[in-house]
């Protein structure tokens, strides 16, 4: 019995987290396959029951299962007052930290069915297969902070364990892919950036098999949008990571398409990329194949990787066959009827 702590938190979450569920259970009848399911509060929805946007009972749950599948977090009602204490993006970096999630992971590649959606030219776009791996639980983000009336400061720090350690997961992937590692940092500038570049080429000499390149962020920010293709694997540290990959989003065409997984020594959580949409909930409309392929890297990372495969499969007919939500359809599909045609799709082809 595999045991999945389900996270859906707020806006659009609970919707694709059902629709994801269902893909996973079609799956799991073909593989023969268990799952068991535990739903927690996380977010803005745990702030207003809990006044903690990650409740003791949740992070408990997280600990005991096997993997994590999370919906999205975020509440218009948090987001222009900064004065508020308790935010809804202190469960996950908290979540984070607590489960040591120290890599994330996000695939972008361009589907034929929807290079035309891409504010890019196609030529620039297809063919377009490249894998983010962005440092998780360091930086800016988690350094010392200090706040006074008229000054302020965010402290950016970095030990090698914490290089080492994501570097190594990076050479992994790479060696399924292309063996090609593209070390993004500002080491012009940045000391951080400096350690980074010297544990990494440390690190690649032992593995020859590896072409490591590098690149300052600047310029990365703009050879993926003019030249994405000559990327495989990128390595970065938690800031640019966040930023280049939101701007690789556009590449596919719909952020509403992009997995992603964060991944630690004994545990994984995988989420879409996008936010909680608060617009959309209850609607019916948000596109979940985001959620279904982060449920189709769960089943990877947790060693089922034909069930994955099955999931990838029934996605990209999905999109041939043009039944698909409104961000990347013009003849729109319910978010419920997507999930019933990828289900339906597994149910017959497998």
């Amino acid at each position: 019995m595999i045991k999945i702590a389900a996270l859906p938190g707020d806006g659009i979450g609970p919707e694709i987290i059902k629709e994801s569920l269902k893909i996973i259970e079609s799956v799991s009848e073909k593989i023969d396959i268990k799952f068991n399911y535990k739903f927690c509060d996380v977010g803005a929805i745990a702030i207003d029951k809990y006044n903690n946007p990650l409740p003791d009972e949740t992070l408990k749950i997280c600990k005991e299962s096997d993997a994590i599948l999370f919906g999205a977090i975020g509440h218009p009602k948090f987001d222009n007052n900064p004065n508020l204490k308790v935010r809804p993006e202190q469960g996950l970096l908290r979540l984070r930290k607590e489960l040591g999630l120290y890599a994330n992971l996000r695939p972008v590649r361009s589907y034929d069915e929807l290079l035309s959606l891409s504010p890019l030219k196609k030529n620039i776009i297809e063919n377009t297969d490249m894998l983010i791996v962005r440092e998780l639980t360091g930086g800016l983000y988690f350094g010392e902070k200090k706040s006074e009336s008229n000054f302020s400061s965010d402290t950016c720090t970095y030990t090698v364990d914490e290089i080492k350690r994501v570097t190594y997961l990076a050479i992994d992937y790479a060696k399924k892919r292309r063996n090609k590692i593209t070390l993004i940092d500002k080491a012009n500038v940045l000391e951080t950036s400096r350690l980074w570049r010297k544990t990494v080429q440390e690190i690649a000499l032992k593995h020859p098999e590896i072409q490591l390149d590098y690149m300052f962020v600047d310029n990365a920010a703009m050879q993926i949008i003019i030249n994405p293709k000559q990327f495989d694997v990128i390595l970065t540290e938690n800031l640019f990571g966040d930023i280049i990959s939101d701007e690789a989003s556009v590449i596919g065409g719909s952020i509403g398409i992009l997995p992603s997984a964060s991944i630690g020594k004994t545990m994984g959580l995988f989420e879409p990329i996008h936010g909680s949409y608060p617009q959309a909930t209850n609607k019916n409309i948000a596109n979940p194949i985001a959620a279904i392929l982060s449920a189709s890297m769960m089943l990877k990372y947790l060693g089922y990787e034909n069930g994955a495969k099955m999931i990838q499969e029934a996605v990209e007919f999905s999109l041939k066959s043009k039944i698909s939500t409104a961000d990347i359809n013009n003849n729109p599909s319910m978010t419920s009827e997507v999930g019933d045609f990828i289900k339906k799709y597994i149910q017959e082809n497998f």
